[in-house]
């Protein structure tokens, strides 16, 4: 499959096609030609001498400079130079392959002005496996992504390093292995590369493609504890959640109700109470509500990703450039933070049913701490401690950014987004949750097999899977690869697909 851009139709699951699984990608006919017409109009503007923002000016609070034309190519060059200023350890491939994949279809418009060979180089770059290393902190997320969007932009000068071929190496020896001819910079090009924040929106888009996976996750742990916990299934039915209509909630009610079916409490076999704890009934409520937070998140990203994030914005058919803010991140920040706080929520949540499942106190009969031998063996208490910690953790990194501004470039830029930290931290908020669902889903698969009736086919399935990688907890041992290794089930889907074979597909 190749995937076609044209400024229009891309989707968070596409980002992740290209991104991690290496689709190949081109540029559309139509494209092209936009990316023609706009470079020539720049051309005409050049010569009549027209001052444009970043072509024959300076940058930021020297934006009153105005270059000559023997500095115009050469600005460029020190452009970049300056601006790939990031610090540390590198971003991962798939978030760098995804930001390029962003860039190519902002340039798809027709309205940037660069060279068409840029975006073709682009394009080839993706197809042929070439990655810049980029630095993955540095982006304040106003003016766009400006210092790891330049470490791209440094290959278009054959400078720099990139991975090819899971080795990191030159770009120019990766540029020529490939048989990529390096483009170098004219007036304009850099700046078009740059001035969009397209790392930070890749990244959300990815983290957007785990956190709906997991959802659907932590969907089957909670059916998983409900069972456990012999829970009274009324709070799921269907036209409750239809009475007060958020979309989330009817969703993820029909979604624990199929995991269920079949089983004896879906059956009204097991004696249940009239009421459970709001961790049993309000999972609907709390997880669907996470979903529709994504929802608007999703939405704000796919706008982005299909949007024209640059400064200036050429508009060719009117003969008209205009400078403003198009690279702002807020738009996607602050959503993104809402998304990050969602997948905390729902964490909250899981270690609470976990809790349920551990206390004797509140577990409808199942032994201390899941354990066959309370006094000379601790079962799952530490196991609780271990989700306490992520959560904490979740709870810190779960504070906005988008509202940390801090002003550089001596004023000129006095709100900035700080999509980059939101991006970031989401990572660590998802990773930690990968743990903590991991811990829930041990522990219901242990106190289901306490349980002697029957459960529902959703729930059966889980509890195999879960049994492939960690065995029942007989007697204590150490429980840290336990931990590691349910961190990493939850983290490879495996459950979510192993489900949806047997119960049909989760909305």
């Amino acid at each position: 499959m190749t995937l076609t851009l044209n400024g229009s139709g891309l989707t968070i699951e596409k980002v992740v096609n290209v991104a991690r699984f290496n689709e190949k990608v081109k540029l559309a006919p139509e494209a092209f030609n936009r990316l023609k017409k706009c470079r020539s109009m720049l051309e005409d503007k050049v010569k009549a001498k027209e001052i444009m923002y970043g072509v024959n000016t300076g940058v930021g609070e020297l934006s009153e400079v105005v270059l000559n034309e023997d500095q115009l190519n050469d600005f460029q060059k020190f452009l970049i130079y300056n601006h790939a200023a990031g610090i540390g350890d590198p971003a991962p491939i798939e978030y760098v392959r995804g930001a390029m994949l962003g860039r190519i279809n902002v340039h798809a418009h027709g309205q940037s002005a660069c060279r068409p060979e840029i975006t073709l180089t682009l394009v080839d770059m993706i197809n042929k496996g070439i990655t810049p290393f980029v630095c993955q902190k540095g982006s304040v997320g106003a003016c766009g992504d400006l210092a790891p969007m330049s470490q791209i932009a440094l290959a278009m000068m054959g400078e720099g390093k990139a991975y090819y071929k899971e080795k990191l190496v030159d770009v120019k020896e990766a540029m020529e292995k490939a048989g990529i001819k390096i483009p170098g910079l004219r007036f304009r090009d850099g700046l078009a590369i740059i001035n969009g924040s397209n790392l930070l929106t890749a990244m959300s888009a990815i983290f957007l493609f785990d956190s709906y996976r997991w959802l659907k996750q932590a969907e089957i742990a909670a059916a998983m504890s409900l069972e456990a916990l012999k829970a009274n299934m009324k709070p799921y039915t269907p036209k409750l959640h239809q009475a007060r209509g958020f979309k989330g909630a009817i969703k993820s009610a029909n979604n624990i109700s199929k995991l269920v079916k079949g089983g004896d409490l879906e059956k009204g076999k097991i004696q249940c109470k009239v009421q459970d704890a709001y961790s049993m009934r309000s999972t609907p409520q709390v997880i669907g509500a996470a979903y529709d937070a994504l929802d608007y998140a999703r939405s704000q990203v796919e706008i982005e990703l299909n949007g024209v994030g640059d400064n200036p914005v050429f508009f060719p058919d009117e003969n008209l450039q205009l400078s403003g803010a198009n690279f702002q991140g807020t738009p996607v920040s602050l959503p993104m933070d809402m998304a990050g706080a969602a997948i905390t929520m729902v964490s909250v949540m899981s270690e609470r049913r976990m809790n349920r499942l551990n206390n004797p106190a509140l577990s409808v009969g199942l032994p201390a701490f899941l354990t066959k031998g309370a006094g000379m063996f601790s079962g799952l208490m530490l196991s609780q401690y271990t989700a306490d910690m992520l959560i904490v953790e979740q709870r810190i990194l779960s504070n906005p950014a988008s509202i940390q501004s801090i002003p550089a470039a001596a004023d000129q830029e006095d709100f900035v987004s700080m999509g980059m930290n939101t991006a970031i931290k989401n990572f660590q908020i998802l990773d930690n949750a990968f743990g903590i669902l991991g811990i829930e889903f041990m522990a219901a698969a242990q106190a289901l097999d306490f349980r002697e009736y029957k459960f529902g086919k959703g729930v059966i399935k889980a509890k195999e899977v879960i049994r492939k990688y960690v065995d029942f907890l007989d007697e204590d041992r150490p429980l840290y690869k336990d931990h590691t290794k349910m961190k990493e089930l939850v983290k490879s889907c495996e459950i979510l697909k192993e489900v949806e074979k047997t119960v049909g597909c989760l909305e």
